[in-house]
């Protein structure tokens, strides 16, 4: 059953249709081909329907869809029977064949081209150069057969003109190495179809290459071959018919010189085919008439171009046109033709040329390809799939000889099929146990043994006729088949049914085909049934001096007194040729492709019913249905049914636990009430209705849907899991890589400090590593250690000070926060006396502040002050732990001012080097002061003075405000005002003097 193809195109196999009837076969061929599905199966054949449009169907993307499937797996396709056909041929080692038939039109030559495509496609995956040269060969000599063998006609711009049977040689590993061809070339032709507008070889056609080599042949060609474009002046390219000239008939022209080359024609042999196609158009505008009693040539210019070309005398040629050469006894007589005959012998020779031509070629290409020095014990067996493209039954209004050898081809084949197809069948039964029940169908050995028969067929007939001895005629010959085969209930004439008037006396007889009713002309068969071609003929071709010409007409070596034996006739050629070509395929396991014409029109939207079902009945594709259908509609293996239906039964989806896939089949079959409709072989099962198959199949589509669900649920989350475990992993990962990182950072840390406690500097000179990135999130942590080591550093430094002198280094360090960066001499590199009038006078200013009840004097210093009423004075400053005290030195340091601490809010200096200080108070009642000393008198004590209160007030947990500024703010009881420093160089010491915006401290300039 083909998958992938839903009901709405139609039954992909007609074996399938409910009831086996021509109505519903044509509906069901008619809904394909309007729904494009040009192929449809009948069993393992293939029905296939000319669409006459290029579809997107033969890719290679559709090829890898094809190859290695089984036929019921994808849907119909020329691929899959191609594909069966060689993989039978390279699993089984079996020679298979693939036989396409179908009428002229129907596509059986694009079908032979697919196929050999596909086989091409598929073979050679490692590329051996010499299975490459093949395959290009096998394809190239496509074009070449069709270029000489095919024709434009009235029904078909591609007609096959000849029957082509292709062997294909397979080495073991299935690789192609060679191949033959057989060609069954049929046309023929009598002296009357001259006067009924003969065109060349088949009214009305012309062949391809004729056309092709006068659009496609360049000018310096044309011209050494006398020859011009225009079609129309040649008289064997259809006479009164219209000619369609292609656009494409110059590229494919050059495509067969390509391919020719291709193949191995020697430029000299390809010149000498197109010097052979231009003398046979030369030929037919060869006019004859009579002198008197002597027949002339009335154009003997051409006679001269035509010996030119075959490489002969002109006057040879025309004798051979003109006379006959016959030998009565021991003397050899000229005898003169008449006008009619001259005709007759032209037209036969130009034809005889054109065979001869074609077999040639045939030849070559075979010589090309033929296997060569294969030897089966050390290669393996030498396999072949053969492809077999020929003409399909014939009907006309007026058929012939032609029609009548074409259509007895098809009995034959016909025959050979429904033998086949039978013995098939019944092998299978056989093989799998099955009773065996007679089929009826119509056996056409009988229309065989009509035509074929020893001494009592037509054909045997025919050749007595042309073996008598005087004149025999056509009429005589259909006198002979009344007196013969009257009695036969198949053949029937005039004379023999006086009553059927669409028989004419004397020329017409019916043969009963098995396609359908045939009625052929007698007239010409005698004829064509003769070899008509003069010897003169045959020895003027022989004595040419080109040696291809030679060498096609070995016959003409013998002289007229020599030529006693006569040739078969062309019927008999014809009959040995087809006993040949099926015991050929009989020996094979064949494969089918039936090709229709879905209308005369060539368009691709029409189907002509009556037509197609015409095609349909002389194919015998309804009898094929009944047989394929006798009993069972369907049969497949238990494991390949089963891996189809079983996820319709609980018993076998997933997997089953029965002893055997039978048993398993047959518990399916039984869940769903089917047992009654099928039968059950040793390894395959038989199901007898359609009905059953296409329920099994909508259980399949509908629990497709659930499966299909179900597994994108396990999938997803499949996936998901996977996703989470990766994840998690990742993230393990990325979470030990980060221990490492952040372990790997604290072992060199302490790796670079583990002997910092020996240090001098305690590790100061050490550089911190990087820290690394996992790092990065936790800057304020590792700035935190960084800062913990340097406060630890500064412990271990306080640690080695000595107690008496960390309150120095205390207010250093104060002094430093506050004014580092803001005035460049602070006095850290000298020692910090503190109280500095002690120097002079301790007992009087301890007695002067006996009631402060202080701890420790933080600060004392002379110093300059200016009051608010702009009056300058030297004075004393004493800090202690509580009050600042100002005192006047000159008075034995009375204290004119007492400041508490706690009423001190901040001090302001500013960013020179002077020693400008303005204390400033809640009250507003700022104190500005300029500390100086006499001994050394360059000492800077402004930044001891603002560490050792900062540092106190820092104990103390309170905040002192230091502003370093110029000018400085302050305030005198309420009144605002500024004090700027100035330096003056004539200035001994420094003093304040007043200004409109305040005071102006002059300061030394030294």
């Amino acid at each position: 059953m083909a998958e992938q193809e839903s009901l709405e195109f139609g039954k992909a196999d007609f074996v399938l249709m409910d009831t086996v009837t021509m109505p519903e076969f044509m509906a069901n061929l008619r809904l394909r081909f309007e729904k494009g599905r040009i192929y449809t199966f009948i069993g393992e054949v293939v029905v296939s329907v000319n669409p006459y449009k290029n579809l997107n169907i033969y890719g290679r993307d559709t090829i890898e869809q094809y190859r290695g499937r089984e036929l019921y797996e994808r849907p119909p396709h020329l691929f899959a029977i191609a594909d069966a056909a060689y993989k039978a041929m390279k699993r089984r080692s079996k020679d298979t064949c693939i036989v396409i038939s179908g009428e002229s039109g129907a596509g059986k030559t694009e079908a032979s081209k697919y196929i050999m495509h596909y086989i091409a496609a598929i073979t050679n995956p490692g590329q051996r150069a010499e299975v490459e040269r093949v395959k290009n060969i096998l394809l190239k000599s496509n074009c070449v057969l069709e270029a000489f063998g095919n024709a434009k006609t009235n029904r078909n711009d591609n007609s096959s003109r000849f029957g082509k049977y292709m062997d294909i040689n397979f080495d073991f590993k299935g690789d192609p190495i060679g191949g033959h061809i057989n060609n069954y070339l049929l046309e023929k032709m009598n002296k009357k179809e001259k006067k009924e507008g003969f065109s060349f070889f088949h009214s009305p056609c012309l062949k391809l290459l004729f056309v092709q080599l006068l659009q496609g042949g360049s000018d310096q060609m044309l011209r050494s071959l006398h020859l011009q474009k225009d079609a129309s002046a040649y008289s064997y390219i259809s006479p009164g018919a219209q000619i369609k000239c292609s656009i494409n008939d110059g590229a494919e022209f050059k495509a067969v010189a390509d391919a020719m080359k291709v193949i191995g024609f020697k430029q000299e042999e390809i010149q000498t085919v197109y010097k052979i196609v231009a003398a046979i158009l030369h030929l037919g505008n060869l006019k004859f008439s009579v002198d008197g009693d002597t027949p002339v040539i009335e154009n003997s210019k051409v006679v001269s171009i035509i010996a030119d070309l075959l490489s002969t005398k002109s006057d040879m040629v025309e004798k051979a046109l003109l006379f006959r050469t016959v030998a009565t006894g021991r003397d050899v007589i000229d005898k003169q033709h008449t006008e009619q005959e001259a005709t007759y012998g032209r037209d036969a020779f130009a034809k005889a040329i054109y065979e001869r031509l074609f077999a040639w070629i045939v030849t070559h290409i075979n010589d090309v390809i033929e296997v060569k020095n294969y030897d089966t014990t050390v290669h393996g067996k030498n396999t072949v799939i053969g492809v077999l493209d020929i003409y399909g039954f014939e009907i006309f209004d007026n058929n012939s000889f032609e029609q009548f050898c074409i259509n007895y081809c098809n009995e034959k084949l016909q025959q050979l099929f429904i033998q086949l197809v039978l013995k098939q069948e019944q092998e299978e039964y056989q093989r799998e146990g099955i009773p065996w029940k007679h089929i009826d169908y119509f056996n056409n050995q009988v229309i065989v043994d009509l035509v074929e028969q020893q001494h009592k067929g037509i054909i045997s007939i025919l050749d007595d006729a042309c073996m008598n001895v005087g004149k025999v005629t056509d009429e005589m010959f259909l006198e002979a088949l009344n007196n013969k085969l009257g009695k036969h209930a198949h053949f029937s004439s005039r004379k023999l049914c006086a009553t059927d008037k669409t028989l004419e006396f004397d020329r017409d007889f019916r043969i009963k085909h098995y396609a359908g009713d045939v009625i052929y002309s007698v007239t010409g068969f005698i004829d064509k049934n003769k070899d008509t071609l003069f010897q003169d003929f045959k020895r003027l071709m022989y004595n040419s001096s080109n040696p291809v010409l030679k060498m096609m007409w070995p016959e003409g070596k013998l002289s007229i007194t020599e030529v006693t034996k006569r040739p078969l006739t062309a019927a008999t050629l014809f009959k040995n040729s087809m006993i040949a070509l099926v015991d050929n395929l009989a020996s094979k396991e064949p494969y089918y492709v039936r090709c229709i014409k879905p209308n005369d029109k060539k368009s691709p939207q029409l189907f002509d019913e009556e037509r197609c079902r015409h095609q349909v009945e002389y194919l015998g594709l309804l009898e094929n249905v009944r047989v394929r259908r006798a009993g069972f509609a369907y049969r497949q293996t238990y494991e390949k049914f089963l891996h189809r239906y079983k996820m319709i039964s609980e018993f076998t989806w997933p997997n089953h636990d029965l002893p055997s896939d039978k048993d398993a089949v047959k518990k399916l079959i039984e869940c769903h009430g089917f047992q009654h409709d099928v039968a059950y072989g040793k390894t395959k099962i038989f199901i007898r209705t359609p009905r059953t198959l296409f329920t099994l199949e909508e259980l399949h589509a509908k629990m497709l849907v659930r499966i299909v669900l179900f597994l994108q649920k396990v999938w997803r989350g499949t996936l998901a899991r996977l996703r989470y475990k990766r994840t998690k992993a990742a993230l393990t990962i990325l979470k030990y890589y980060r221990r490492y990182k952040v372990k790997s950072y604290i072992q060199e840390v302490a790796r670079r400090f583990h002997n910092v406690r020996q240090m001098k500097d305690y590790g100061k000179h050490v550089q911190w590593p990087t820290p690394p990135k996992v790092l990065r999130r936790f800057e304020e942590p590792v700035e935190l250690m960084q800062v913990f080591c340097g406060r630890w550093r500064a412990g271990e430094l306080i640690r080695s000070v000595p107690p008496e002198v960390l309150p120095q280094l205390r207010a250093k360090v104060a002094a430093m926060e506050v004014l580092k960066g803001h005035r460049a001499d602070i006095g850290l590199q000298r020692a910090w006396e503190g109280n500095y009038i002690a120097l002079v006078s301790t007992s009087e200013v301890i007695s002067r502040v006996a009631g402060d009840k202080y701890m420790n004097v933080l600060f004392s210093c002379h110093v300059r002050k200016v009051n608010r009423f702009n009056k300058v004075e030297d004075r004393a400053i004493f800090i202690t732990d509580r009050h600042l005290y100002k005192m006047d030195p000159m008075k034995q340091y009375k204290v004119m001012k007492t400041i508490p601490l706690y009423n001190l809010v901040g001090l302001s200096v500013s960013n020179g080097k002077d020693q400008l200080v303005v204390f400033h108070t809640k009250d507003n009642k700022d104190l500005i002061v300029c500390l100086f000393s006499k001994e050394p008198s360059n000492d800077s004590r402004i930044g001891e003075l603002v560490g050792v209160l900062a540092s106190h007030f820092k104990r103390s947990k309170r905040t002192l405000q230091v502003s370093v500024t110029n000018p400085v703010q302050c305030s005198l009881h309420g009144r605002k005002c500024t004090v700027s420093v100035e330096t003056k160089i004539n200035q001994s010491q420094p003093d304040f003097t007043k200004h409109r915006s305040g005071f102006i401290l002059c300061v030394p300039g030294n």
